[in-house]
């Protein structure tokens, strides 16, 4: 052994191994708290500013630093944005809410307590629905409920002290638990992935793990198949992206199943997670419960719901992925893949909507969105927000092309390119300027096959005698004496009357 470094890949080689031969006798139960930053103006118990980023220190005043005699005061809007989610989800909302302070030490808390609803959520139950290779799982929900965040410990800007940054102190959060209903990474990947989504058609969290506004727990067990009490768990905090979800728990099911198997006993443990290298290591050790004081708030008085409340935020709800995608299938006879690529991202669902509002050639749109747009997007790390090209000029394109005055390839190698250039010129300006619309006149389509076929009569025998792969060249040279413009369907009815023997 040279070494850590081969030490930890023989420790790796031994895990693949070891799992092939066990992992069949043991199933892995992993349940995912996330943290969401909701997308309001302000915190949620005062007006300083909840935007992410800015100076430190700069988005506080003598509530958030919790001066004395201050008063917090909730933010109606994120009471609504957490029932948003939580109608998008079918929980059932509760009429009656409190909030209670959890309290243990806080650095990075002033008021060294936390303003939570861990114990009256404001949203019970309900699920999100992923999509499997085997078939559609429901996930169920715990729970889903509001809390402020926690200010930023800094420890390497002052080689003695800890500083902390407490602009990010009392922002709104919902707290999203699942149920232990994932069975591996990938399921909580896909979960994480739709509910990524959901927030974002909601507009009520932008999703972004790099940012910290979405946070993930992982809470992972093992127990052998046909077992149905829960195994110890772990606790892996704050993972900072999806894919950094799914290999957490991977490897911590490896980890877990070895010590079993050696006949060792599993820790309830806090762990964190190495991107470098996929592995965990632990943080410290849990007792069986936490004790966190719960208490109601005495500053802040409990809210109600109201049914007038609840239809309001119902009637206001967006039309949700898995609603589009029906849609999309049903009305406009999308095949299911274009339709769910569609509406991964709202946005491009809405940007779609748009299209399909000037032309009722449905699957052109979704071609076009999935092949030009998408290459222009990808190649320019854009979102689809940043595209030049208003959806009605689209769609102009789109009719040109229906029309044969454009084949599909000019119109999107050469129109599109320049209408991105200039987004208020119309298609069929740029085309004329270009010289690439096609011509439909069948006598001079006509004059331009038999330049071709006279200019070949060795291979028109040879097509006359069955060669009939030699269509594409008599096309081929149609098209490049024409520079383009001869109509594609015209040349080959003529080509075909002009060929046969």
């Amino acid at each position: 052994m040279k070494g850590g470094r081969y030490a930890l890949n023989e420790v790796f080689l031994w895990a693949y191994y070891f799992m092939a031969d066990h992992k069949d006798l043991y199933e892995v139960v992993v349940g995912l708290e996330v943290h969401a930053q909701l997308l309001t103006e302000s915190k949620l118990f005062c007006g300083d500013s909840a935007a992410f980023g800015g100076d430190p220190n700069t988005h506080v005043s003598p509530i958030t630093l919790a001066h004395p005699g201050t008063l917090p005061v909730l933010n109606k809007k994120a009471v609504e944005y957490a029932i948003r989610l939580g109608l998008a989800c079918a929980s059932e909302i509760s009429r009656h809410n409190y909030f209670a302070r959890k309290n243990y030490f806080y650095p990075d808390l002033p008021k060294g307590y936390q303003l939570s609803q861990h114990t009256t959520p404001v949203c019970i139950g309900g699920r999100v629905n992923i999509r499997m290779p085997e078939g559609e799982k429901a996930i169920r929900l715990n729970r889903i409920h509001m809390e402020e965040d926690a200010g930023k410990s800094i420890h390497d800007a002052d080689p003695e002290s800890t500083c902390v940054d407490y602009n990010r102190a009392g922002v709104p959060l919902v707290e999203i638990v699942t149920e232990p209903d994932i069975r591996s990474g990938d399921e909580a990947y896909a979960y994480l992935t739709e509910l990524r989504k959901l927030l974002r058609y909601l507009a009520i969290c932008d999703g972004n793990m790099e940012e910290g506004s979405m946070r993930c727990d992982a809470n992972v067990s093992v127990r052998k198949k046909g077992d149905t009490k829960l195994g110890t768990k772990v606790e892996v905090k704050n993972l900072n992206s999806i894919r950094n979800v799914k290999k957490a728990i991977e490897f911590e099911a490896q980890r877990l199943i070895g010590l079993l198997e050696n006949g060792e006993a599993v820790l309830q443990q806090t762990r964190s997670f190495d991107a470098g290298n996929g592995t965990t290591f632990a943080l410290r050790t849990k007792e069986d419960a936490n004790d966190y004081r719960y208490f109601a708030d005495p500053d802040l008085t409990p809210f109600r719901v109201t049914e007038d409340m609840l239809q309001s935020i119902r009637s206001e709800l967006p039309a949700l992925p898995e609603e589009r995608i029906a849609r999309y299938v049903s009305q406009l006879q999308l095949p299911d893949y274009d339709a769910r690529v569609i509406c991964d991202e709202k946005e491009t669902a809405d940007y779609f909507e748009a299209v399909t509002a000037h032309t009722a050639n449905y699957k052109a749109a979704a071609n076009w969105m999935l092949g030009p747009v998408k290459s222009w997007l990808n190649e320019n790390n854009a979102a689809i927000n940043s595209f030049p090209v208003p959806p009605a000029t689209l769609a102009a394109l789109i009719a040109l092309v229906d029309s044969n005055a454009l084949n599909f390839s000019i119109a999107s190698t050469r129109v599109l390119p320049a209408l991105v250039k200039t987004p208020g010129a119309t298609p069929l300006e740029v085309a004329k300027e270009l010289n690439l619309l096609q011509d439909s006149d069948e006598g001079n389509v006509a004059a331009w096959i038999e330049e071709v076929l006279n200019r070949m009569p060795e291979k028109v025998a040879e097509y006359q005698k069955g060669k009939k792969g030699l269509m594409g060249l008599f096309v081929g040279e149609v098209k490049k004496i024409s520079k383009g413009k001869a109509d594609p369907k015209l040349t080959n009815d003529i080509l075909l009357k002009k060929l046969q023997p």
